[in-house]
């Protein structure tokens, strides 16, 4: 494999020991990232998915296989891979400006002082759109600016990897759309490396250098990957009708809906 991948996955293999025995969740996953890319996982529930972007997090161990980032096996979490889960995980207790905030000090407190940990909240806060919103807790503000707040503190740490659990997913279509395109912005500014997972194709095709299409599970795996080949930056009305965009979401639909198509089992 290539030394020059920012993120590699070479033979991950995840089974997980159920009461029903062991459910073999993922086969034989190799997947390389380049720093800077936007990688989104798309495929139907159950594909692993959200299991794949969890062992590139350091949450869960492979079963065999070995994950690196930077040429650094992948055994624990770490500073430099900040996850956005679709639940916020805000601290209702704390402001919004304080949940930031604790990110911050997680990683930077040994090494800078407390205005520069202010200085790195405020700035993240001010990233996402939020500065007005510092000293309000988490049930005075929208489910949407609740999202930014994840972002911010995700991106307050000054990740290397930026991973997200399908963080638009429980949004309305309009925030959702609102926040993607904050997003595009907000990679723009941080070159950031992201892998994201998404059951949405309009939003995979939006965001992403290359789309990883899973196959159904159990012993899911990498079916396709695609190229986006769209110019950036990237504007949601003029790519309604571009031929390239249209034929990068016709591709994932046939994969995923006439390929793979899931098939339910009768109740």
């Amino acid at each position: 494999m290539s030394t020059k991948s920012y993120i590699e996955v070479q033979a991950a293999e995840m089974r997980f020991n159920t009461r029903k025995g062991s459910f073999h969740a993922l086969a034989g996953v190799d997947l390389q990232v380049q720093r800077g890319e936007f990688i989104t996982l798309i495929g139907h529930s159950g594909c692993g998915k959200s299991t794949l972007l969890n062992l590139i997090a350091g949450l869960l161990r492979p079963t065999s296989g070995v994950l690196l980032c930077d040429n650094r096996e992948i055994t624990e979490p770490g500073p430099e891979r900040a996850v956005v889960f679709q639940n916020h995980s805000l601290l209702p207790w704390l402001s919004c400006f304080e949940n930031v905030y604790l990110g911050v000090e997680s990683v930077f407190e040994r090494t800078e002082a407390k205005a520069k940990l202010v200085e790195r909240t405020e700035a993240a806060l001010a990233l996402v759109g939020m500065s007005h919103a510092t000293h309000k807790r988490p049930h005075e503000i929208s489910g949407g600016m609740k999202q930014r707040i994840g972002i911010a503190r995700a991106l307050a740490m000054q990740p290397k990897v930026l991973l997200m659990d399908e963080p638009f997913g429980a949004l309305d279509a309009l925030t959702r759309a609102h926040l993607q395109d904050e997003l595009l912005k907000i990679v723009a500014t941080t070159h950031s490396t992201v892998v994201m997972v998404t059951h949405d194709v309009d939003e995979a095709v939006l965001l992403s250098d290359r789309i990883v299409m899973m196959t159904n599970g159990p012993a899911a795996t990498i079916g396709e990957i695609l190229s986006v080949d769209l110019p950036r930056p990237r504007n949601r009305v003029e790519l309604a009708d571009n031929a390239r965009y249209l034929a990068a979401r016709k591709s994932v639909i046939d994969f995923l809906y006439t390929r793979h198509a899931k098939i339910e089992k009768a109740a």
